[in-house]
């Protein structure tokens, strides 16, 4: 079935990490090159990811709205090319999207693990 928006995906997908690089200084090209280069399931990357649907507010996101239409790529984009906040602030979000990320994680090994018992 072909899809009359190609572009869109529901959440930003890690496919487009790599295509934010140049949009900010040395520090957060270097984030996502680091990042980029994780396969798509390592903590990191689903942290960067997560970190990355928060800001683009995907989860408001609905097939029929501006944003969709214009799809993932440019909507992530335009989100980290217009955030008002520094490098740095993005680096933290990032740091604390990791720590929520491997508390999630380790909190899904102790469920598997008591089951298991």
């Amino acid at each position: 079935m072909i899809s009359m928006y190609p572009k869109a995906e529901i959440l930003f997908p890690p496919k487009l990490i790599l295509s934010l690089k140049d949009l900010r200084g040395p520090e957060w090209a270097e984030l996502v090159t680091q990042v980029a280069r994780l396969p798509e399931t390592h903590p990191d990357a689903l942290a960067f990811c997560y970190m990355m649907i928060e800001l683009d507010g995907c989860l408001n996101c609905y097939a029929g709205s501006y944003k969709f239409m214009r799809g993932c790529a440019a909507c992530a984009k335009q989100t980290i090319m217009q955030y008002k906040g520094t490098d740095a602030e993005l680096l933290r979000m990032y740091k604390a999207s990791q720590k929520t990320m491997h508390a999630y994680l380790k909190k899904q090994e102790r469920k598997t693990a008591t089951a298991k018992a």
